[in-house]
């Protein structure tokens, strides 16, 4: 077993952004209709509460906001039907969630073509009619509006359109048809209100400095003063298709932060926009809804690491997405099927979901700082950390990290959440079960509690000022771990010792 050793000095403060909390993204906007979709949300804000969710399809018809009323004389009057937008912003708001709003795809009414997007078919070519689109836009903020307040829905992020630089999601990634697009709705939300933020381009990776210092350009030259960047942040390679799933190599961690340090570079390039804020609106390892790695410790493991370093390049980064109610390749199988999802469909938490939690509760000021471990001090002397141990493939590697933490106190009470593949694996139990594609409540329960961490207590003394904190991770190994001021205080009479 590899050992580290570190020691935090008193008064250390180093520098460490943690926005876990800021963004969550889900499928499109129409599945928040269903019960499972409401469950797994439900579930996710009351263990880990996002501020923001984001995601596709809040004009696609499915969610019959645009419609067209045709007049006698063959005229055509655009209307807007917002029942379901009510219903699916007044479920957001309930939960504590405000929308970053994507403003996509098309309505087919409104559509220039007929190319489309996934198995729900979203429409992704640019509008038959401008002004058309801008009025949509509009009438949409403004009812939001009405309902909600207009102090709070200025609030709501607002992003135009999603991956324009890829053909599948904007016909043929026309760059300057995008421009026109960003242009135009821009100037119409600020019309509404000169409050909202607005942003661009949500490009993926390949394509993305080309695009984004073009699409700086475009808005230099245009005077455009756009609020942030929006851009997504996927970290493996092209996957192998075997059947219904993707098999890919991860990539090397540092490669992924070297691309997004870019982007920074690129923005601060432009006098008009050097600081501008960045905002990661999609991230995860794979960019496939069916990669088994997303139901992994592995991938807790590993986005553990990224979460302690995503801070660096994004005033947010939303993790890809919260549920495994999504459609893009269609209904899934089975419950473990490599959904993007922090929670399998069952309301089963993977391990990834706890790595989420873990960070939320990172409040403090950092007093350590590494590539396997982040720890925080709070203002009461507890000290709060969280220890990762990846690896791109397995190796069957262990790691024991020794923390010396300077102690004002005798004596602490030391409490650890274990999650690795022998403490919190509900997809070895799914295996074991035989891989039900139709759950019964019975494995439903054991499911869940199968996707629990571990949790252990002792009390533990310091000794001449400084806590010697040990922590053993095993591969693809995630541990949260406090140490609290603390002093055993027994009933009169009560020997613990004596009891065991």
């Amino acid at each position: 077993m590899e050992k580290k050793r570190y020691k935090i000095e008193e008064g250390a403060e180093l520098p460490f952004q943690n926005h876990v909390d800021f963004c969550i993204g889900t499928g499109r906007m129409g599945l928040a209709l269903q019960r499972e979709y409401q469950e797994q949300l439900a579930l996710v804000q009351e263990e880990i509460g996002f501020q923001h969710i984001r995601g596709h399809g809040l004009f696609c018809d499915d969610m019959a906001i645009y419609q067209e009323l045709i007049r006698e004389d063959g005229t055509v009057r655009a209307e807007y039907n917002f029942t379901y937008l009510d219903l699916v912003m007044d479920s957001y708001r309930r939960l504590g969630l405000k929308p970053f709003l994507e403003l996509g795809f098309m309505p087919e009414k409104l559509a220039s073509g007929t190319q489309t997007v996934f198995y729900w078919k979203g429409n992704v070519t640019p509008p038959k009619d401008y002004d058309g689109w801008c009025a949509l836009v509009q009438a949409t903020l403004r009812h939001l509006m009405e309902r909600y307040g207009v102090g709070e829905v200025v609030t709501w992020p607002v992003e135009v359109w999603n991956e324009p630089n890829l053909p599948g999601f904007w016909k043929d990634a026309d760059m300057q048809e995008y421009f026109h697009l960003f242009e135009r709705t821009f100037a119409a939300v600020k019309e509404v209100d000169g409050r909202f933020r607005v942003g661009g381009p949500a490009v993926c990776g390949g394509t993305d400095e080309i695009w984004i210092r073009a699409f700086l350009e475009f808005c230099r030259d245009r005077k455009i003063p756009v609020d942030f960047v929006t851009r997504h942040h996927y970290t493996t390679e092209v996957p192998e298709e075997s059947g219904h799933y993707g098999y890919m190599k991860l990539m090397r961690p540092e490669d992924g932060f070297a691309n997004l340090r870019t982007t920074r570079e690129i923005i601060d390039s432009f006098e008009e926009y050097r600081g501008l804020e960045i905002h990661i609106t999609e991230f995860n390892t794979s960019y496939i809804p069916n990669a088994p790695i997303h139901d992994t410790n592995r991938n807790a493991a590993y986005i553990a690491h990224q979460l302690s370093r995503l801070g660096e390049f994004g005033e947010s980064y939303s993790y890809w997405t919260f549920g495994d109610i999504f459609e893009e390749k269609g209904v899934p199988f089975t419950p473990f099927h490599g959904g993007f999802g922090l929670v399998a469909n069952g309301c089963i938490p993977k391990p990834t979901f706890w790595v989420f939690q873990f960070f939320k509760q990172l409040k403090g000021t950092c007093v350590h700082r590494s590539e396997e471990a982040v720890i925080v001090k709070t203002e009461e002397g507890t000290y709060r950390g969280i220890a990762w141990l990846e690896s791109l493939e397995r190796s069957g590697k262990e790691l024991e990290l020794c923390f010396e933490l300077p102690a004002d106190r005798e004596s602490y009470s030391v409490l650890t959440r274990t999650v690795d593949e022998e403490t919190c694996n509900p997809l070895a139990l799914w295996h074991g079960m035989g891989e039900p594609a139709s759950l019964s409540d019975r494995q439903k329960k054991l499911l869940r509690e199968a996707a629990v961490p571990a949790v252990h207590a002792e009390m533990q003394a310091a000794e001449d000022g400084m806590l010697l904190l040990s922590i053993r991770l095993k591969e693809y190994g995630v541990i949260w771990f406090e140490a609290s001021p603390a002093r055993l205080c027994p009933d009169r009479g009560y020997d613990y010792e004596r009891v065991i």
